[in-house]
């Protein structure tokens, strides 16, 4: 569908704008609640905020557009999924008897 804007009227010009507005709105609501949806509530993640150095804690919250973060020191942070990341643990082998150690299949 092609919309020839030069034969709208001022009233239906801006008539589409907020159409426009709203479902980019839309879309992006989407966008981050699909990104959440990557994230679970007690999962231990960091995220590097502008000026300072990486930032970890466990996710408390999924909000409209961000989560909420409880950092290690009690601090809340409402960050937008995007500038999550995962903190992965790191398996410790299980030691048996002698050199043998078990290792886990994926």
């Amino acid at each position: 569908m092609k919309i020839d804007i030069d034969k709208l009227t001022e009233k239906e010009l801006i008539d589409l704008n907020h159409r426009v507005v709203e479902r980019l709105k839309f879309l992006e609501s989407i966008r981050a609640h699909a990104e959440m949806m990557t994230f679970s509530v007690g999962e231990k993640v960091c995220f590097s905020p502008t000026g300072r150095g990486e930032v970890r804690g466990i996710l408390i919250k999924y909000n409209r557009k961000t989560v909420t973060v409880l950092t290690e020191d009690g601090q809340k942070w409402n960050v937008p999924p995007q500038m999550l990341q995962k903190i992965r643990k790191a398996k410790q082998p299980v030691k048996r008897a002698g050199n043998v150690i078990e290792i886990e299949r994926k």
